[in-house]
């Protein structure tokens, strides 16, 4: 599959949840969960090195259709909801169509 939309999000979690935004953002590869699409072709997860509390999330859709439709589904919108609950101020957000690359995990 070939990735045509994505977008790197950073979210800052309130002081010392870092680990519980990163085990909620995990849960979005579960069976059913927005990262197990077969529309999502990437779904990275990464900490700041140097504040454990900004966490990066790193997406890869195969269009951005696919992917506004499976985030307005019930099983995204629930992660939504609890990443909420975790953040100290708001999420930044950059959109791109992706041109090149490898990723190998």
């Amino acid at each position: 599959m070939i990735v045509t939309y994505g977008f790197n999000a950073t979210l800052t979690a309130r002081s010392g949840m870092g680990d519980r935004l990163i085990d909620l953002l995990l849960t979005g590869l579960d069976e059913g969960s927005p990262g197990a699409s077969e529309h999502c072709v990437v779904y990275l997860v990464s900490r700041s090195a140097s504040d454990s509390d900004v966490v990066h999330i790193t997406e890869g859709w195969t269009s951005e259709e696919d992917h506004h439709r499976v985030f307005a589904g019930e099983a995204a919108q629930a992660i939504v909801a609890r990443i909420d609950g975790l953040l100290a101020k708001d999420s930044t957000y950059t959109d791109y169509v992706p041109v090149r690359g490898k990723a190998a995990f």
